[in-house]
């Protein structure tokens, strides 16, 4: 639709001998201004010198006229000017097609933008030894949305996970594991990575109050390495073990399933090949350790240790290992690393290395990054008293949930199920519905409120929706069109005006989240499509048998669901039936 207003505009313009560039073409914040507007009279007025008012009456003018040579496009209603603006408002044939498209395809929304393209995305990468941290929650969060989005634009997507199973994190938490004692057996999975945690952070303390204790896990860390103390393996192998187990437990509660787990330890050697290959080429020695001076490509970067003095590799070398494994297995045509700020200074140095090693790879290459998540309290202490991780986070929000809802008519299944799937949305949502690069205040409250901005909000008008089509269905009043184009007028009324409106877009909506790797549109979208539904059902009698609108009033309640089905998904978050 957009592209065909373009068109038309476009057309115009030449007819009035004006040169133009390109057209802006937006949806007004008001719904009253139309469901398209260009500022393209305003945009054009100075070179002409003329008064954009004068030029927008104009375009309109010659826009009217066109339509009494040929019949104006079925899809529009009427053309305005108004204060320099060009406004289009769409007919009420085109809503109610609109609404015929939703039904008829079950995967609405989706585009071609990525056909044939296969797009690996690295997200998540929490290192076993250590807390699954928020950090790790939103970049899951945003990872997970990212390639579903993909997906849904044509793109063969790959979800691959990045673990830190070697380096000094893990000498950390072995050597805690050697002073303190091991975890009692007959603890869960969960508990037992807890614990492997909790001495993780006494190893880190120790590691930096203490300088026999610094010099003890240096050693343990190149014993890992080595592989050449049989204790320290055994602990290691069982270690890896539990805390990769833990995670697939936090996995499962996510719906995230990855195609690939790379580990440090298998792409370190490569990597360290690769930076002795290209020593004294592009890599240098500097006081016994190995550099990349990347301030010599871009005065912007700075030198990183490649390798350090004790001839281990850094996150450096094993970035070019990682992404030389990427490109062997799967050659994708783009490939998308979405991490924390704070690793966005670092990964351009090995990016800038990476385009003198394998230009071609580095091309392909986008790296995302997410800010922090603050909250809304201030605290950094769960109400049960342990510092807040990213399970904690995810486990206490399905815990909230859990007893918002202890009152309803489920069985404990399904209250297990629900407060799983709308914990989820709560935290999901809190991420994504703005912009990646910014932090976030997460408040709790608000988060797993049933009304409001949050993601249990937009669940809750699903299950709404879908509660009156079983209803619907019960009274036997099915989707339908049965009205004359006459009949069209009579349609346009407030109560459900809106959300016809909105419902078209989501394919747009969906392209741009795809063209721009932003989540944030669809969320946003999603809340507007919520509040004018919800408007809608609050001031519409939907289901009536003595109504010959019903049937068509079902048939937009069906689209509702069906859009908002699809956005949830595309956040990579379920719709329960019911709530």
């Amino acid at each position: 639709m957009k592209e065909k207003i373009e068109n038309l505009i476009k057309e115009t313009l030449e007819k009035l001998d004006i040169e133009y560039g390109s057209i802006s073409l937006e949806h007004p914040a008001d719904l009253k201004m139309g469901d398209y507007s260009t500022n393209v009279a305003m945009t054009l007025a100075k070179n002409l010198k003329m008064n954009p008012k004068d030029l927008a009456d104009k375009i309109v003018d010659s826009l009217k006229q066109g339509f009494k040579n040929s019949p104006k496009p079925s899809f529009l209603e009427k053309i305005e000017a108004k204060n320099g603006f060009v406004n289009f408002y769409l007919s009420q044939e085109f809503f109610v097609d609109s609404v015929k498209e939703i039904l008829e395809n079950k995967n609405f929304g989706h585009n071609n933008f990525f056909i044939n393209k296969k797009v690996m995305v690295e997200y998540t990468d929490p290192n076993p030894f250590k807390p699954f941290h928020i950090g790790h929650l939103m970049t899951n969060a945003i990872g997970e949305s990212v390639s579903r989005i993909v997906e849904f634009s044509g793109a063969k997507a790959i979800r691959a996970n990045y673990q830190g199973d070697v380096g000094p994190h893990v000498a950390k938490a072995i050597y805690g594991l050697l002073k303190f004692s091991m975890p009692d057996e007959n603890k869960s999975i969960p508990e037992k990575a807890r614990y492997i945690g909790e001495l993780y952070a006494k190893g880190s303390d120790a590691y930096e109050t203490d300088e026999n204790s610094k010099k003890e896990i240096d050693d343990i860390n190149q014993k890992i390495y080595d592989r050449s103390d049989e204790r320290i393996n055994e602990i290691y192998d069982w270690g890896r073990r539990v805390t990769l187990e833990a995670f697939e437990e936090i996995y499962k509660i996510l719906g995230t399933n990855f195609n690939y787990y790379f580990f440090e330890s298998l792409v370190a050697p490569i990597g360290e090949k690769i930076v002795n290959e290209n020593l004294n080429k592009i890599f240098e020695k500097s006081e016994g350790a190995i550099v990349f001076k990347a301030e010599k490509y871009d005065p912007k970067l700075h030198t990183r240790v490649f390798i350090n003095s004790k001839g281990l590799p850094t996150y450096e070398t094993k970035e070019l290992g990682l992404s030389k494994v990427k490109f062997e297995k799967e050659n994708p045509d783009i490939s998308i690393v979405v991490t924390a700020n704070e690793q966005g200074e670092y990964m351009k140095v090995v990016e800038q290395a990476l385009k003198l090693i394998s230009p071609l790879y580095a091309s392909k290459m986008k790296h995302i990054t997410h800010g922090m998540m603050r909250l809304a309290s201030g605290k950094m202490s769960s109400r049960k008293g342990n510092v807040i991780t990213g399970e904690s986070l995810l486990l206490e929000s399905c815990e909230q949930i859990l007893e918002k809802i202890k009152d309803r008519n489920f069985t404990e299944e399904e209250k297990k199920q629900v407060s799983e799937e709308v914990g989820v949305a709560a935290l999901k949502y809190s991420i994504l519905k703005q912009n990646i690069g910014g932090d976030i205040i997460y408040d709790a409250e608000k988060s797993i409120s049933f009304e409001g901005d949050s993601g249990p909000y937009l669940q809750y008008s699903y299950a709404r929706a879908n509660s009156i089509l079983e209803k619907a269905k019960l009274e036997n009043i099915l989707p339908g069109f049965l009205f004359s184009k006459s009949g069209f007028e009579d349609l346009k009324k407030p109560d459900f005006w809106d959300i016809e409106k909105l419902l078209y877009r989501f394919p747009e909506i969906v392209y741009r989240s795809g063209e721009e790797f932003e989540p944030h549109y669809i969320a946003n979208y999603l809340i507007e499509i919520a509040r004018a539904f919800n408007t809608y059902y609050g001031n519409t009698k939907i289901i009536d048998k003595n109504d010959p609108e019903s049937p068509y009033k079902i048939a937009l309640t069906l689209a509702f669901s069906l859009v908002m089905k699809n956005g949830l998904y595309l956040l990579g978050i379920k719709v329960p039936e019911r709530m």
